[in-house]
């Protein structure tokens, strides 16, 4: 049974239509990507995943259990924990305190403080300015936050939308590295990224998303291979 199950669903926004019967499974211990271009309903596919966005038809299906049942809060404590595209940090709190919020949901103090750690050694950058205001941050930094404050939910799956969006090149290379890094301490990832180049360098598997639907779905190595990809998303003519 896959991790995560996304099987014919349609979404709107008022009467436009965003997705068209969408379908699309993440085994456990996966990187799946999704990519597509601007407008594709790449975000909005995680937003329904997560329920910040309500689907007509079809069924979204997590370890087995209909996410329809549940409140967007109720995620985290299911396992799923999201970051969003613009990165949604606490701009008014410090570095520790967006922390902190992303634990809101766990109470073993001792297993927050050895989460902590790992998120420090995963972000050494974070460490230093763990009291800092996080609005004061770059925008590599907020990334970074953003993402750590993800993790100290400690979620099973993470849905990661448009990680590298904005960071100058040296920076992308790091957070790609870092989620190769988490996925291998065990965290499954869905992962939305206009970078497709990227994207499919880490990725296990990868699904192409033109208007609303799934037009393409293969193993990452094979799809950095076909020709429509490599015209349309690699920039390979």
């Amino acid at each position: 049974m896959p991790m995560l199950e996304v099987e014919n669903i349609h979404a709107y926004y008022g009467n436009i239509q965003a997705l068209r019967g969408v379908s699309l499974t993440v085994e456990k211990g996966e990187i799946v990507t999704l990519i597509g271009a601007n407008g594709a309903g790449k975000t909005t596919t995680l937003r329904a995943i997560s329920r910040l966005v309500n689907i007509r038809e079809g069924s979204i299906r997590y370890e087995g259990e209909d996410l329809s049942q549940f409140k967007p809060h109720e995620l985290v404590y299911r396992g799923i924990a999201m970051v969003p595209e613009g990165r949604g940090i606490f701009a008014k709190l410090t570095v520790s305190e967006n922390l902190d919020m992303g634990a809101y949901s766990r109470s073993n103090q001792k297993e927050i403080a050895e989460d902590l750690e790992r998120v420090f050694n995963l972000f050494p950058r974070l460490k230093e300015r763990r009291n800092q205001v996080a609005g004061t941050l770059s925008g590599g930094e907020q990334q970074m936050l953003a993402t750590a404050r993800a993790l100290m939910a400690r979620p099973r799956l993470l849905l990661l939308d448009e990680p590298s969006m904005g960071l100058a090149p040296v920076l992308v290379e790091l957070v790609f590295d870092t989620i190769q890094r988490i996925n291998q301490e065990g965290t499954t990832i869905l992962l939305v990224e206009q970078n497709a180049t990227m994207a499919l360098q880490i990725a296990h598997r990868g699904y192409v998303l033109q208007t609303g639907e799934i037009v393409l779905t293969d193993t990452a190595a094979n799809l950095q291979k076909n020709e429509m990809v490599q015209k349309a998303y690699l920039g390979i003519e």
